[in-house]
C-alpha cells in the first residue's frame, strides 16, 4: 500500500494535493537548530516544512516566498537549479497557497535564514486571492464573517486568541488546583432559570415538548452540591436571546464556580486569585499593558456597597431605608420604577457602573432584584452579593446562595409577579430545583464570571466581536432566510 495516497492523476506531481504530508517540523523549531548562520552560507541540515504563503516574488530563475506555520515565519528559496519542478511551481504558487517544503537551511547574501528547496508539494491552493497585503479586510464586517482571513492577515487577532486560550486554561487549572470538580450541565432545559434573561425556544419532537437553551446553568450547579458535590464548576456555553451591542452577544462563554461551606467573603477571595492568574497568564505578571491602556488585576480590590457609590456620585446620600429620598432623585433624572430596588439598580447602572476604573467589588444589591442571594446577615433589604467591576464592565456576579426553599420559592413569586407585569426576563419557577433545595443545599457560596468580557479586558478590546471568534451577525445579503 502507498503511504501517500493522492487526490488523483499524477501522485509524483508536485502539483497533486496529498493526502497527508508527514514529518513536518515548526518554523519556530527549524530556526532553533539552524542557529546563528553567516549572510551568504548554505548548510547541510535537511529540514521538512510546511505552511501558508504569504508572499511571492520572483527574481528570474529564483522564486521566494514567506512561509508562515502557527510557530512562525520563514523564508522559501526555490531556485531553478536545486528545485524540482521549477518551473511548473513558479506558474501555479499563488499567494495563499498551503505548500510543505522538503530543503536545507541556508541564508541570503542579505543574511534572511531561509530553507532552499529541493521539493515543494501543493497542500492546498487557494481558489481566492487574499490580494495584495491583504486589502479591504480592515472592514469589520469581513473580519469578523471570514475569521479565517483574518487570522491570517491581522496577525495580532491570532495573539489575542491565543491570550484567550491561555486565560482560559489558567481559570480552569486554578480551579482544578482548588480541589474544584469540572462537570458538564445540561444546555437544552425544560425551564428558563438561573439568571435574568429572555431565552431561545426550541421543540424537541420526540417528546413533543418545548425546550430552551440555557442561560446560565447555575440551578443545575447548585443541585450538583445538595448531591454532595462540594466543589464544582462548568465552563461553557450560554444562550441569551437579547439585544448585540459592544458588550453583548447572544451566545457567550461564562464560567460558573460554587463550594459549599463558603460564602461571599470566599468567593472574593477566589475571584482575585481567578483574576490574578488569568493576568499572569497573558501578561506574566498580574498587570500589563494593552492597546486600550494598563490592566492591573493585583489584589486586594476596592470593595464599596451600591448605596455608597451612588451616593458618591450623586453628591447626595441615598440608602434602601430611606426609599423616598431614592424615588425622589430617580425620578428628577427621568428613572420610573415602582420598586425602589430597581430605581438603585437603575441609578447605578446610569452613573456609576461605566465610570469604575480600578478593580472593585459594588457590594449589597437590592433583595428585590437578587432572587437567588441570600439574605445580607446584618443589613435588611439587601443581600450578599458583589459584581466585580472593571474599566466600567461587570466581569464577576457572586451570591452568599440562598439556601431556604421557603424564601426561594417566594421569591420566584416575586418573579412570576414581574412576568406578568410585562418583565419578560423575569426568572421562571423552577419546581425540580426547589425539590433539590428540600433535599439541603449546605451554606455555598457561587460566582459567575464573564470570559468574553475578562478577554476583551486582557487584550485590550472595546467590542465583544473581537474576542469571539465566529460572533453573531445578520446574514449577508443574497443569504437564503
Amino acid at each position: 500500500m502507498e503511504s501517500e495516497q493522492t487526490s488523483g492523476g499524477d501522485a509524483s506531481s508536485p502539483l497533486v494535493t496529498p493526502y497527508a504530508f508527514d514529518g513536518v517540523e515548526a518554523i519556530e523549531t527549524v530556526r532553533v537548530r539552524a542557529g546563528a548562520i553567516a549572510p551568504g552560507t548554505e548548510t547541510e541540515l535537511a529540514v521538512r516544512v510546511a505552511g501558508r504563503l504569504l508572499r511571492l516574488r520572483r527574481q528570474g530563475r529564483t522564486l521566494f516566498g514567506d512561509l508562515v506555520d502557527a510557530s512562525g515565519q520563514i523564508q522559501v528559496w526555490l531556485r531553478a537549479d536545486r528545485t524540482a519542478a521549477f518551473e511548473a511551481l513558479a506558474a501555479a504558487l499563488v499567494v495563499g497557497d498551503w505548500i510543505g517544503v522538503d530543503g536545507t537551511v541556508a541564508t541570503t547574501r542579505a543574511g534572511e535564514v531561509s530553507v532552499l528547496a529541493t521539493s515543494v508539494r501543493l497542500l492546498a491552493h487557494a481558489r481566492r486571492s487574499f490580494g495584495d497585503k491583504w486589502r479591504g479586510v480592515r472592514d469589520p464586517d469581513v473580519r469578523y464573517r471570514q475569521r479565517y482571513v483574518d487570522l491570517w492577515a491581522n496577525p495580532g487577532v491570532r495573539e489575542r486568541f491565543l491570550a484567550r486560550s491561555a486565560m482560559i486554561w489558567a481559570l480552569r487549572s486554578t480551579l482544578v488546583e482548588q480541589g474544584f470538580v469540572e462537570v458538564e450541565t445540561p444546555i437544552l432545559q425544560p425551564v428558563a432559570s438561573g439568571a435574568a434573561a429572555r431565552p431561545f425556544v426550541t421543540h424537541h419532537n420526540a417528546l413533543d415538548m418545548d425546550l430552551y437553551l440555557r442561560i446560565a446553568p447555575e440551578l443545575y450547579l447548585k443541585r450538583l452540591v445538595v448531591g454532595g458535590f462540594e466543589r464544582v464548576f462548568e465552563l461553557g456555553r450560554d444562550f441569551r436571546n437579547e439585544g448585540i451591542s459592544p458588550r453583548h452577544n447572544p451566545e457567550f462563554t461564562m464560567l460558573e464556580v460554587y463550594q459549599a461551606y463558603a460564602d461571599l467573603g470566599t468567593m472574593r477571595a477566589l475571584t482575585e486569585l481567578l483574576c490574578a492568574r488569568a493576568a499572569e497568564a497573558v501578561f506574566g505578571a498580574t498587570a500589563g499593558e494593552t492597546p486600550a491602556g494598563r490592566v492591573d488585576l493585583t489584589p486586594p480590590y476596592r470593595t464599596a456597597t451600591m448605596e455608597e457609590l451612588v451616593s458618591e456620585a450623586l453628591g447626595v446620600e441615598v440608602s434602601l431605608d430611606e426609599p423616598e429620598r431614592i424615588k425622589e432623585v430617580a425620578t428628577r433624572r427621568g428613572l420610573d420604577d415602582p420598586d425602589v430596588g430597581d430605581l438603585l439598580l437603575k441609578l447605578y447602572e446610569d452613573l456609576v457602573e461605566p465610570h469604575l476604573e480600578e478593580p472593585t467589588f459594588v457590594t449589597d444589591f437590592p433583595r428585590s432584584v437578587s432572587p437567588l442571594a441570600r439574605q445580607h446577615r446584618r443589613r435588611p433589604g439587601r443581600v450578599e452579593r458583589f459584581e466585580l467591576v472593571v474599566a466600567g464592565r461587570e466581569l464577576v456576579n457572586a451570591f452568599s446562595e440562598l439556601v431556604d426553599p421557603d424564601e426561594q420559592r417566594a421569591r420566584f413569586a416575586e418573579q412570576a409577579q414581574r412576568r406578568a407585569a410585562g418583565d419578560d426576563e423575569a426568572m421562571a419557577l423552577d419546581e425540580d430545583y426547589l425539590r433539590a433545595l428540600e433535599y439541603g443545599l449546605p451554606p455555598t457560596g457561587g460566582l459567575g464570571l464573564g470570559v468574553d468580557r475578562l478577554a476583551m479586558l486582557l487584550t485590550g478590546q472595546r467590542h465583544i466581536k473581537e474576542v469571539i471568534l465566529f460572533p453573531t451577525l445578520r446574514p449577508e445579503a443574497g443569504e437564503a432566510d
